[in-house]
């Protein structure tokens, strides 16, 4: 772990150098107050030399000049190491995310995500900058206090550094609870953000069916999980200084008792004893330093451990002999598929289907028979368990995914579009494309009429998820999407289940014309949107348990005739 650490610092590698050279002049510079002080006491003022009082002094006033500088050095540059390390990792976690799977989406949400986004990005970066400075001025200056109090008074030096294995007992001993208590913490940020991500995305539900003490009270629940971790960790935080500050007192009361002694005895001068005293807090702020940093440094480590707990989940990979493929020509074989999302419970069961080039396949039948699941296999959403699923007569695995799903449009029930303008969400289909383009696939998916009756045209803001337009009005923008892209092979899961009939009809001529002359795999709940299919498969229980044209179903007299009546039969 250390090492990949490490490994974020070598594009700023030069400037860190200077980070670090200008925190060991600051360590260096601290010393000479003491030095100058013992100097002071023990000869200028007995022997009046006034003039080197002023010129000390002057010089003493310059270093401190030379060390404001460095500190605003250190504060500002070292801060840019922290950020820009900080945005490295983002950027990296971020592609890395692009990267993963269906899966990881389906077991993590998306305010989790983010907390680890920001939240704990932003603890790295501070340990980033901080930890390395401490770590270092507070070495150098425990060491430079030990060699320079040893030549005031070895002894007395030696009692003051006897207590230090004591302050690292303690600290390893705690160590432990805080770093726990900071990770039940972070948890506990993630769920809140979890849970306020999923509340604010469904508030209009939430409005709806007037549950806001509901998303309250889970709001609560996770809200209060927070305050008693973060209770804890405070407990474990204050136990830490608690003990580690009386450590560091006990400093001062020996330095008081063993410094009186040995000035009684004539053992030390008075001059040497006040500048022991001065340079014991160059030994006491450096260890409470460390102490802090202790604190920074669980929060560092466990929000780089979470991070590299996103950076290590294995991403989606093509085989070794995986190659592109241009202009798929769409013909689609199943032959004997089985998956499974989970354990050992397969949702489909050797399925077998074959569907030729510019062909229509509908898929009908019960909500969880797998027709959904079949459609997120062809773009390789989740990987064939079992049997093979090929294109054109090549096995997906040996076609790279990103080429594969160049060929690919979906339009599904549930239409996503970003918080950008008409042209923007358009253009997402090919981001190539020219403006007569984009109008040209609005005009084929009808809704370029509605667009121009905005105030800004192609130009206006959507909102979030589209929430300035209408059901149809999104559904026909996904729709001009697609018809950008122009792939071979198209996917139209539930495309118009969640729209009213009169709007349906609307969108159902842009969907003909979008099937025109591609291999389209259709999932349908109203049988009336697929009667001309050149196939109609009826999936249940992960099982085709029908297959053929609209025609032969009903003459069939199964299943499909079955849903067919129970939705046409007369209303009474």
């Amino acid at each position: 772990m250390l090492k990949r650490f490490i490994s974020y610092y070598k594009p700023h590698k030069t400037l860190f150098f200077f980070d670090m050279l200008a925190s060991l002049m600051v360590a260096v510079i601290a010393i000479f107050y003491p030095i100058i002080t013992r100097h002071m006491l023990n000869d200028f003022i007995p022997n009046e030399k006034f003039r080197l009082i002023v010129i000390f002094g002057s010089v003493l006033l310059g270093l401190y000049l030379i060390r404001s500088l460095l500190n605003y050095f250190i504060q500002y540059q070292g801060h840019t190491i922290g950020v820009r390390m900080q945005a490295q990792m983002r950027s990296d976690m971020f592609n890395h995310l692009q990267k993963l799977p269906y899966k990881f989406y389906d077991d993590n949400e998306t305010g989790k995500i983010m907390t680890r986004m920001t939240n704990d990005l932003w603890e790295i970066s501070e340990l980033a900058h901080h930890g390395p400075e401490n770590l270092l001025i507070s070495s150098i200056s425990i060491i430079m206090s030990f060699v320079y109090l040893s030549t005031i008074n070895i002894y007395l030096t030696l009692i003051i550094f006897a207590c230090v294995p004591f302050l690292i007992i303690i600290s390893r001993a705690l160590r432990k609870k805080m770093k726990e208590a900071f990770t039940e913490t972070r948890k506990a940020t993630a769920e809140i953000n979890g849970a306020i991500e999923s509340s604010i995305t469904g508030i209009r539900v939430t409005k709806a069916y007037t549950n806001a003490e509901e998303e309250e009270r889970k709001f609560e629940v996770g809200n209060q999980r927070f305050v008693k971790c973060r209770k804890s960790a405070y407990k474990s935080m204050g136990l830490f200084h608690s003990s580690t500050t009386f450590v560091t007192d006990v400093f001062n009361v020996i330095v008081l008792i063993a410094g009186g002694i040995f000035l009684y005895n004539d053992q030390i001068l008075l001059g040497d004893y006040t500048a022991f005293i001065v340079s014991v807090n160059l030994f006491i702020g450096p260890v409470n330093t460390l102490i802090g940093f202790m604190e920074q440094y669980q929060n560092g480590t466990t929000g780089f451990k979470r991070f590299l707990e996103i950076m290590d989940t294995e991403p989606e990979h093509d085989d070794p002999d995986a190659q592109p493929i241009e202009r798929a020509e769409g013909h689609i074989v199943f032959e004997d598929v089985s998956y499974g999302y989970e354990g050992d419970v397969d949702v489909l069961h050797n399925l077998s289907l074959d569907i030729k080039k510019g062909e229509i396949l509908a898929l009908v039948g019960p909500s969880g028979g797998g027709k959904t699941t079949i459609c997120h296999l062809i773009p390789r959403f989740y990987d064939v368990e079992r049997g093979k699923l090929l294109l054109d007569g090549i096995e997906l695995e040996k076609i790279t995914r990103e080429s594969l799903r160049r060929n690919i449009g979906i339009v599904q029930q549930d239409v996503y579009l970003f918080n950008a303008s008409i042209r923007d969400n358009i253009l997402y289909g090919r981001p190539d494309a020219s403006d007569e383009e984009v109008i040209e696939a609005a005009k084929r998916a009808s809704i370029h009429d509605y667009v121009m009756t905005l105030e800004h045209g192609y130009d206006t803001i959507i909102g979030e998820r589209g929430v300035k337009l209408s059901g149809g009005q999104k559904q026909r923008l996904s729709i001009a999407r697609v018809f950008l892209k122009n792939p071979p092979i198209l996917i139209l899961d539930e495309a118009t289940s969640a729209l009213d009939n009169t709007t349906e009809i609307l969108i159902q001529g842009a969907l003909d014309e979008l099937c025109r002359g591609r291999t389209t795999i259709v999932v349908a709940h109203r049988l009336s949107t697929i009667k001309n299919a050149h196939q109609i498969a009826v999936v249940s229980g992960g099982e085709i348990v029908e297959k053929g044209t609209h025609e032969e179903l009903l003459a069939l007299d199964g299943e499909y005739a079955r849903l067919y009546k129970l939705q046409f039969k007369p209303q009474q």
